[in-house]
Formats: C-alpha cells, structure tokens, sequence
C-alpha cells in the first residue's frame, strides 16, 4: 500500500470512528490478572493461582462482597492465556475449553450478576504476546462481534507480532468495529508503547478520539524500581502527556502492585499517591482473597480515590525536584482545590522538609488542608506560612489543600474517609 493510499484510508477511519460513547469519564477502577498471576495455566497443579474463570469468578466475588465494588472498582479484567490455541470451526477466537469450561459468556454473566463489569484481552498482531491466536485485520469485525456477543464491557488491545502499518490501521479499525456492535465497550489501547510512546510517533489527540485508554510505557514490574522508572519516564514527559489525558481519555501507567511482594507500606503509598495525582486508571492486579489490611487501607482509601476520580480529569504534573531528592505533583481539582504530594526519593532516614504555598505556585489566602494517609487536618495557615513535612524514605506525604472558605461548601473531602482510616504512618506535620 503505497503512502497516498495509507493516508486516505486513515483519513475514511477517522471521519467513522468516534469513541464517545459516554465511557470512563473519570479513570476506570478494577482488578487485572497480569502482573500478580501473569501466564499460569497449570490447573492441575497449582488450581488456585492459574488463569481459569474459577479465579475471575473468586476475584468478582471479593469485589462485590469486600467492599471494593462500593468504592468503583468495577471491572475484572482477563488478561493473556485465556483463549484455546486455536479458533473454533467459525474462525472465532475461544477460551481454553479445560481452564474456561462454562464459556466466556457464563463468566460475564457471573459478574454481572454481581454488579460488576468483565474486561478480556486481545492482540492487534499474529499471536498474543505469550503465543495465542492473535487479531489480525481480517479478524477485527468479528472479534469484535464475538466479544459483543459474549457481554465483554472492556477490550485491552496489546501490539505483540505486529508492524507500525498494521497497528496504524488495526486499532482505528477495532475501535470502529466495537461502536459497530452496539454494546458500550471501554477501549484500551496498548498502540503508544509499541512506537515509543510520544509525539511524533504519538498522535495523541487523534488517540483519544479513538481510545479510551492507552498504555504509554512498559509493563511494570512488582517492585519499588519499577514503579519509580514509570513515575520518572511520565514526569520526564508529562509536557507531551499531561494534556492528553481527560474524562474518557486516559494515560495508563499500568497496574497497581500494592499487595503483593514488592512494596514496603511506604512504597505502596506512594504508588497510589501518584496514580491519584496522575488521573491514572486504578486497576489492582493482586490477590483479594489474601490481602493485608495495610494494602487494604490504602487501596480502599476513600479521599485518594476522590482525588483520582475527581471529575475534572485535569491530570498533574511534577513540580519540583529538589537536590535533597524530595519531589513535589501537583494536580487541581474541582471546587477549588487541589491536592499535593510531597515524594522521597531517599534510602536513609525521614526527612523534614520546609516549604510553603507560596513556593508551590499557591495565590494568596487562607488554606486548610487534610492529611490523605494520617487523618490529620491542618487548619487556618496562608500561602506564606512555612510549611515543615517529614516524609519517610520511599513514602510520601499526600494533602488535600483547599481554600479555607471553601471547607463547609465542599465538604471536605477528608469526611468521607473517617470510617476507613487506620494504621497512621509515622509522620509529623508541623507548621
């Protein structure tokens, strides 16, 4: 296909797709297979932890029933592995018959019996990233059709065993055939990563008029490294990424890892910290049915998940690094406020850290702001008033700011979280 075919067939795309179908206009929240159970498909031997629908069946019911569901973690995502490695008599994609024996359609009903929405995965190439069948071009419309059929509500679309042209035309294509089936699926899109993700290579205005959500960065990893390496990339670049991000498109840093093993409370906070700060998708990948009550807290935190969900969907931004390796996000919220996370990049010890308002780019007034993680609120202090945080090493210290005359009009986000506040880290702020 030579260039001036290429760019009138992607012009015809662009004038019948259209994504705006009223989905996730504030990130979507939900439960992902991969990073905590990854390509297990050994039932026999290890039934607990193998990709099956016993396991998505288990995860539904620990949403529904352990209050996650309440707080919007919705969805119960499928990731690799789940299909047979070959397509049925009719050229469609099916699930391992052993793994999946009551059907993908079966299992979608069991979460919505349960009010809750099912999530599968796909890969715009030959072959899967693990080696299953792939959706290549000619298989778009009825994998699409297939998902439809089977009450799938969310698609991630991977670009294992693809080319540039074929992703460039596949993804356009698959999001014109999900509106073509007339079910509302949310579209996530693994496309960015695949060509670096940024401009020139990244149109990322003509991405979010086809994709709910997209993957900009590698995979991560159960580790404080790895989540570090996906804070640093996206601040490094959030000139080019923070604008692209807004209600029914968003930057997808990947999964959340708190409850597993790589984590020290600390670093779990942080995590969620700057997944709220960066209007990030909230999808867990971890065990339910074995978490601790730190990683419970956290993720159920209800003023952390406001502030991720705030209906705005202005994401933030990194303010300053400083030479004592304490970082500064900023993100503004509705009615006013805003939040603020104050990050250390340090191995040693707490460190106290002295600023204002003021040096935060804050106006003149008079503040209140409310500790997301301790419970703490600090009341009546300006822009000018030095401001002394200590912050654990690896952690963060997480404030809602708001105008002092907006707190009974708002009402202060901080009420909703007294029911769920427990286990204050051991930190002081003092003004």
């Amino acid at each position: 296909m030579g260039p001036f075919a290429l760019t009138q067939l992607l012009a015809l795309i662009s004038l019948t797709v259209a994504l705006d179908n009223g989905l996730l206009k504030t990130p979507p929240m939900g439960w992902m297979a991969w990073e905590r159970f990854r390509c297990d498909t050994d039932c026999k031997d290890d039934p607990e932890n193998c990709i099956s629908e016993n396991l998505f069946k288990d995860t539904a019911d620990r949403l529904a029933e352990d209050g996650w569901k309440d707080l919007g973690y919705e969805y119960v995502i499928i990731d690799d592995c789940w299909m047979s490695l070959l397509r049925d008599e009719h050229g469609r994609l099916q699930p391992d018959p052993s793994r999946f024996p009551g059907g993908i359609a079966h299992l979608a009903q069991h979460i919505h019996d349960r009010g809750l929405k099912l999530g599968i995965y796909a890969d715009m190439g030959t072959h899967t990233c693990m080696g299953f069948p792939g959706t290549t071009l000619d298989t778009i419309e009825i994998d699409a059709q297939t998902f439809a059929s089977w009450g799938v509500d969310y698609l991630k679309l991977d670009g294992c065993y693809s080319n540039p042209i074929e992703q460039m035309l596949g993804y356009p294509l698959m999001s014109k055939a999900l509106n073509a089936t007339g079910r509302p699926i949310a579209y996530s899109c693994s496309w960015p990563v695949y060509v670096g993700g940024l401009p020139p290579n990244v149109n990322y205005s003509y991405l979010g008029d086809i994709c709910h959500l997209w993957r900009n960065y590698y995979d991560i990893q159960d580790s404080w490294d790895s989540v570090q390496g996906i804070v640093e990339w996206f601040s490094n670049n959030q000139d080019d990424l923070q604008p692209a991000a807004g209600p029914g498109r968003w930057n997808d840093p990947d999964m959340l890892i708190i409850g597993n093993f790589g984590l020290s409370v600390d670093q779990a906070r942080s995590q969620m910290a700057l997944w709220a700060i960066m209007a990030a998708p909230l999808i867990m990948s971890n065990d339910l049915r074995n978490l601790d009550n730190s990683a419970r807290a956290i993720l159920q935190n209800k003023v952390a998940i406001a502030i991720n969900q705030d209906p705005m969907g202005i994401q933030g931004r990194r303010l300053l690094q400083e030479k004592n390796r304490i970082e500064v996000y900023w993100r503004p919220l509705s009615n006013s406020a805003s939040a603020l996370v104050f990050l250390s990049r340090r191995t040693d010890m707490p460190y106290l850290y002295h600023t204002s308002l003021a040096k935060l780019q804050y106006q003149a007034g008079t503040y209140e702001a409310y500790d997301v993680f301790s419970g703490s609120t600090v009341r009546g202090f300006n822009a000018t008033t030095e401001i002394k945080i200590s912050i654990n090493p690896s952690g963060v210290v997480m404030w809602y700011v708001y105008p002092e005359q907006q707190s009974k009009r708002t009402g202060s986000l901080h009420h909703q979280h007294k029911t769920f506040h427990n286990a204050k880290p051991e930190r002081s702020t003092v003004l």
